[in-house]
């Protein structure tokens, strides 16, 4: 058994599952947060992904929100640095929207 003080953060948990997103997919902070067992903590999930920013193995700019709209992305650097992320994977956006975000949405419940 792992004692308390060594289980990882939840912040910790959260980059273990974004790290594990395909390229050329997407999720929802809420996705993340139902995986975790914390279904209610998608906000948290959206403070971990800002808080990430300076941890390169963790795609923050997979993570959105349930309608697949880029609501994280003033987080970034620049206007557009999240959208150019997920086009250079493939992902069309248009209007802060994922195109196709259904076909595109990777679900760790499922998953993993």
């Amino acid at each position: 058994m792992v004692a308390p003080s060594e289980e990882p953060s939840f912040f910790n948990r959260v980059y273990q599952v974004v790290k594990q997103i395909p390229y050329g997919r997407v999720t929802s902070y809420g996705a993340v947060a139902k995986f975790l067992g914390a279904a209610k903590s998608a906000r948290m999930v959206g403070y971990a992904m800002n808080a990430s920013h300076n941890i390169p193995e963790v795609p923050a700019h997979r993570v959105v929100n349930r309608k697949g709209l880029l609501t994280g992305k003033h987080h970034f650097e620049g206007s557009n640095l999240m959208q150019q992320l997920l086009e250079s994977e493939g992902i069309s956006v248009l209007n802060n929207q994922i195109q196709n975000f259904d076909v595109l949405f990777w679900d760790p419940t499922k998953e993993l």
